[in-house]
């Protein structure tokens, strides 16, 4: 057993105290009053008095309506990204057809556009389609993008399942199907995890497609929300800190929830049995 040294747990504080502290800060900012903000001498702590920030941030403004529709694409984003993923990562992993370092090949070139590129021609799809101004559209723009990023890191996860297993299953009388989905995606289930991760983080930061696509303040996402703050002459410190602090704590509590299976999905295939 490894010994417990005072100095492993100093740095596992400071490395913690590197990447809470924005988060800190941003409640601070948010919590101090104004005739101090640009005062010589930062504050430090908090300010309980001035907590009524956050209830005019959350009743004042459309904040709620955003988060709402942020997580209906990010969610959205990640169900798709991870249903449209599954079937090519096993193919790339497991069959050998022509064009398969071709196809390989062209899921990355797909992460070599930027959004900026795709925002016209996407723009005049979405119209003939109508899906401008919804939230179906925004899924679709972003899945685009992380289908082929999930792709490749499920089938990095296919390869390191034993073709024994598959080959017990198709004894069994299951189907290439019924394999992929009762066999493979259980064993994959922590890499699965890290890959949702991945998409529900780029659904819901995404800014460009969502400030593109969507004029209806209905259906803006959180993102967008967060940004129409910052005016041409003006800008509501207060509010903007604290908006920004409620709309990160939603994504830094999905990523608590599930860093543990993001990092068995970052270990698994390490070590083989």
């Amino acid at each position: 057993m490894a010994r417990f040294h005072p100095f492993h747990a100093a740095a596992v504080l400071a490395v913690l105290g590197v990447a809470v502290f924005p988060l800190y800060w941003m409640f601070v900012t948010s919590l101090t009053p104004s005739d101090q903000l640009f005062a010589d001498r930062p504050q430090l702590l908090p300010s309980l008095a001035q907590l009524p920030t956050y209830i005019e941030a959350w009743s004042g403004t459309s904040l709620r309506h955003w988060l709402f529709n942020s997580i209906i694409v990010a969610v959205g984003t990640t169900a798709l990204s991870i249903v449209l993923a599954i079937l090519p990562a096993y193919a790339l992993s497991r069959m050998d057809f022509r064009g398969k370092l071709l196809f390989g090949f062209a899921l990355f070139l797909t992460q070599m556009l930027p959004e900026a590129m795709l925002v016209v021609p996407l723009y005049d799809i979405f119209t003939k389609l109508s899906l401008l101004n919804t939230l179906l559209g925004l899924i679709l723009a972003n899945a685009a993008f992380t289908v082929p990023v999930v792709t490749w890191i499920l089938k990095g996860a296919i390869d390191a399942v034993p073709y024994e297993i598959e080959e017990a299953a198709r004894i069994d009388g299951c189907s290439r199907i019924g394999i992929v989905l009762a066999v493979v995606v259980p064993l994959i289930a922590p890499t699965l995890a890290a890959a949702a991760v991945i998409a529900f983080f780029h659904g819901w930061n995404e800014y460009v497609f969502a400030q593109t696509f969507i004029s209806d303040d209905q259906w803006r996402t959180a993102s967008v929300g967060l940004a129409s703050f910052i005016g041409e002459l003006s800008t509501p410190v207060h509010t903007v800190m604290a908006v920004g602090f409620i709309y990160t704590v939603p994504a830094v509590v999905f990523y608590l929830f599930v860093q543990r299976y993001v990092v068995a999905g970052m270990t698994s295939g390490g070590v083989k049995g």
